[in-house]
């Protein structure tokens, strides 16, 4: 049943560049009508040169009491903090922004524990196994460090940017878990494959990984909501990969966004 606004509904803003690709609105609003909470989240485009702008009035709606940031303001987002969680400050980028009793923001990044959730929703432990995650940027940084927590024992990185990529690396082995490396397009011999980049949601897009080298027994799983299953998925379904989608992630770290928005 859709919730009923008025002038004292709670705000939640989604923002990100683009924007229509998003399915949170419609969740969120739900499951904050689920548990008896007056709160809808409204989607927002702003461009990266107007985000600091939008976060100064944002910070100023007194109605306003939460954030979801979406590609590709994570890090940006992340200094906009007055506070966050340690796995945050881990990975310097958010994509959830609270309101604090002071009027600044508490911020965390869920996006690896929806990722690594819908992983096991599917039957597949991460655990021991030798992951390629493609992507190193604020997704891609926390699914990183969930699959680490989550006790692979290799995770082979690959993104566009090598500055990236090498700092990413470089954290993950501060960590003395899972040895972290540089990894490529080519997904031969790893158990699990992530795909956190945008590629796939434009027409024409490359593939993040060459999925004639997937074995069928590679588990591959991806960030993309729209289209519901991406290039990649499709392309490692007909492999016979067991796949998660990133409507799959989205479910799976629902009610732990909407914990994290209410002050859990």
């Amino acid at each position: 049943m859709p919730p009923t606004l008025s002038g004292a509904t709670r705000l939640y803003v989604i923002v990100g560049d683009p924007i229509a690709q998003v399915r949170s609105p419609a969740g969120l609003t739900a499951a904050f009508a689920a548990r008896g909470h007056d709160g809808i989240l409204v989607p927002v485009q702003v461009a990266p040169a107007d985000l600091s702008d939008f976060l100064a009035v944002a910070t100023r709606l007194k109605n306003l009491d939460g954030i979801v940031a979406t590609i590709p303001h994570k890090f940006a987002c992340y200094q906009a903090c007055a506070s966050a969680t340690d796995r945050a400050h881990f990975l310097r980028t958010v994509n959830l922004m609270r309101r604090r009793a002071d009027g600044g923001w508490h911020g965390d990044m869920v996006d690896g524990l929806g990722f690594v959730g819908a992983a096991r929703a599917n039957g597949i432990d991460p655990e021991g196994m030798r992951s390629l995650l493609v992507g190193a940027g604020g997704a891609g940084s926390a699914i990183a460090l969930a699959l680490v927590e989550a006790g692979v024992r290799e995770i082979a990185v690959h993104d566009a940017s090598a500055e990236r990529r090498d700092v990413l690396i470089e954290q993950l082995n501060r960590l003395g878990k899972g040895r972290a490396l540089a990894g490529s397009a080519d997904p031969t011999g790893f158990d699990f494959v992530a795909n956190a980049t945008p590629a796939g949601m434009g027409e024409g897009d490359p593939l993040p990984v060459d999925v004639a080298r997937l074995a069928p027994s590679t588990y591959c799983g991806c960030v993309i909501t729209k289209p519901e299953v991406s290039p990649f998925i499709a392309a490692a379904r007909k492999v016979g990969c067991v796949t998660a989608t990133g409507t799959d992630m989205y479910q799976q770290h629902q009610s732990i966004m909407v914990d994290f928005l209410l002050g859990g």
